[in-house]
Parts: C-alpha cells; sequence; structure tokens
C-alpha cells in the first residue's frame, strides 16, 4: 500500500508541460503515441502508411497539442486542432466521414474541430487530460473561436449495448437543440441493442458534458476503431463558469 501511494505521489510530482506541437519531430512523436494507444492497445485499424505511426490526410492541415513531461522528454498526451481556416483547405472536418454536418454549415466560420485524444498509459491520473483542456480552452480564447466539436468515443468491446445505453441516458439531459442535429453515415443500430445497461461514461465523455457540450444527434458506429461515436458540440459560451476559472482563468 505504502509503495502504491509513494508511486501515485511521484506521478503528480512529474513537471509536465502543454504547448502546440512546434517542429516535425514533435509531430511524429505524437503521432507514434496515437499509433501505440490506438492501435496496439486498443486494436484500431488505422490508415497508415508508415509502420508505427497514426498519420492520416488530415494530419499535416492540423495543430498538434501535445503535453510533455519534461523530466523523461517524452510526449505523453495529445490533441489535434482543426481549424476552421485549415479545414476548408483539406475539403471538410474528419467528423464529415462519420456524420451529415449540413445543420451546422452556417456555424463553419467559427468551428475547430478536435480528435485524436489520447494519453500514455502511464500517465493516466487526471492531470494530464486536465493540461490538455487548458492548452484547447487557452486555443479557442486566444482565437476567438466560438464552436468546439469532435467525436467522443464509447467501445463497442460489449457489441454496443454500453454505447446504446449511455446514449439513451445522455440524450434526456444534454441533446442539443433540433437545429444543430447532425445525422450519422453509419448509424448504430440502436433498435436491436439494449439501453437500459448501468455503465460508467468514459471520462472523456463525462468532462465534455460536465462542461456544457451538447450532444448533436444519434451516435455513429466507427467499424476501424470499434467504438460508438457521439457527435459533440461545445458552443464556448456556454463552458460552465467552473470550468472557465478553471482552464482560462477570470473573464471579468
Amino acid at each position: 500500500m505504502l509503495q502504491t501511494a509513494r508511486q501515485g505521489f511521484l506521478r503528480e510530482k512529474r513537471r509536465l508541460h502543454t504547448a502546440i506541437a512546434t517542429s516535425e519531430t514533435e509531430i511524429l512523436e505524437a503521432q507514434k503515441l496515437r499509433y501505440r494507444v490506438f492501435a496496439e492497445e486498443m486494436g484500431a485499424r488505422l490508415p497508415t502508411r508508415t509502420p508505427g505511426v497514426d498519420r492520416d490526410i488530415y494530419d499535416p492541415f492540423c495543430e498538434h497539442l501535445i503535453v510533455r513531461d519534461e523530466d523523461q522528454g517524452r510526449i505523453v498526451g495529445t490533441y489535434r486542432i482543426l481549424s476552421p481556416a485549415a479545414a476548408r483547405k483539406v475539403g471538410g472536418y474528419y467528423s464529415e466521414n462519420e456524420f451529415d454536418l449540413t445543420r451546422l454549415q452556417h456555424l463553419r466560420n467559427g468551428i475547430v474541430e478536435i480528435g485524436r485524444s489520447c494519453i500514455d498509459a502511464d500517465y493516466r491520473s487526471g492531470s494530464v487530460i486536465a493540461l490538455l483542456w487548458a492548452g484547447l480552452a487557452r486555443y479557442m480564447a486566444e482565437n476567438d473561436y466560438p464552436y468546439l466539436i469532435g467525436c467522443a468515443s464509447i467501445s463497442m468491446a460489449d457489441g454496443g449495448h454500453a454505447a446504446a445505453s449511455l446514449y439513451n441516458r445522455f440524450r434526456e439531459k444534454h441533446m442539443g437543440p433540433l437545429e444543430y442535429h447532425v445525422f450519422p453515415r453509419n448509424p448504430l443500430p440502436l433498435d436491436r441493442l439494449r439501453n437500459d445497461i448501468d455503465v460508467e461514461a468514459p471520462p472523456l465523455i463525462k468532462g465534455y458534458l460536465r462542461a456544457g457540450a451538447w450532444i448533436c444527434g444519434e451516435p455513429a458506429w466507427d467499424p476501424d476503431f470499434n467504438t460508438a461515436d457521439l457527435p459533440i458540440l461545445m458552443p464556448m459560451n456556454r463552458v460552465d463558469d467552473r470550468y472557465a476559472r478553471h482552464f482560462m482563468g477570470s473573464r471579468d
């Protein structure tokens, strides 16, 4: 017990720093972390041409938010960020592979997409995700972007029953306005799945919803990652005051 407590204390004392990657070396390291988490841990089928590297057509257009352990000299967490201008250059958002975003057309000039969130297995204590969120909050505030979108993933390891149950629970309190609803291109077959299982929500999704995000439609099934993906829309003016103070500082 004392050994475990000491290990936990040492983890919290690590010197962690978050920033936007500024070199190809940092981006490559983040892509290698993504491969380890998504392919080796989760068994995802990634469309990469370089062994051990998760890279697709969106990566050259994205900015890559990273958390680095300064003592170990390694990247331990990452998000990729696609700005509105970059989305126009690449031809759209990654989310559009999974959802019809027609109803968000009028918001496109202000939408930032986030994705490929992952954390090294040795650093999943909460501090790294907090740093990633703080980095995202700063990015949104500094660039004055009003909307954040992304696909929040739920494992399909049980065939989809957990995902259907979580969606059934969340839609009662967290469904966005009808005019912002999007539509899955490969819908999860909700009518063939149980929707009453008492299952714990993934921490990332709980964090989004507590901060004020909306779910904007039914989940899509992503066969490559074997996940059910919920479409998330976060209007920044809805961010809960507690989260705003913690991640952005006072707005007064």
